[in-house]
Parts: structure tokens; C-alpha cells; sequence
């Protein structure tokens, strides 16, 4: 749903094998910690970093390595499904997510 609704937003790792219950989304120029904290005042929760670099702000050194530039780095945040996470709570995050990235390209038009 994020892919047809947003068809620039990248997925680093699509096709190969990784985690089922982990994305990574790069959304080039919504900052990641601007989604962060938008989500957050939806009542979403997310990351702009990987696990182990929680309350750093800073494009990831991984996604640089994979030759993601600097913008594309610091556009990106992780979303992460539990073992309790529901469908309406996939499909909340979805409709959230596409709604805020509407507003944001109605005020940048």
C-alpha cells in the first residue's frame, strides 16, 4: 500500500532476504525524524535509525554503504511488526502515513 501510494518511496533490501516483520522505507526529502515525530503525534510509533542507534539523529552508515546518498540517509525510517501487531493496526499505520504524506505535498505544491 505505501509503494503504490508513494511510488518514489524506496525499500532498501526489497527481493532479497530479510526479516519479515522489518521494513525499511526511504522517502527522499521527508526527513525521517520529521516522520518520526509526525507518526509519533498520530499515535504511531516508528524509528529513523536501526534498533541499536535508538536517540541518535543521523543518517545511517548502512544505507550510505549501500550508496544511498546523505538526504536519502536521513529520509529513512524502520517500521517493525510484533508478535501482537494486527491488521488494523498495519492498516492505521498505512492510512496515517499516506495522510501525512499528502498534507506534506499539498503544502509543498
Amino acid at each position: 500500500r505505501i509503494a503504490d501510494a508513494s511510488p518514489q518511496t524506496i525499500f532498501p533490501g526489497a527481493g532479497v532476504a530479510r526479516l519479515p516483520n522489518t521494513s525499511c522505507m526511504v522517502t527522499p526529502g521527508w526527513l525521517g525524524e520529521m516522520q518520526v515525530m509526525q507518526l509519533d503525534m498520530a499515535g504511531v510509533s516508528v524509528s529513523a535509525g536501526s534498533a541499536c542507534s535508538s536517540g541518535k539523529v543521523r543518517e545511517s552508515h548502512v544505507l550510505r554503504a549501500m550508496g544511498f546518498d546523505e538526504l536519502q540517509a536521513r529520509s529513512a525510517i524502520r517500521v517493525s511488526l510484533g508478535p501482537t501487531t494486527t491488521r488494523e493496526e498495519i492498516d492505521r499505520f498505512c492510512e496515517t502515513w499516506t495522510g501525512l504524506r499528502e498534507k506534506r505535498r499539498a503544502r509543498a505544491a
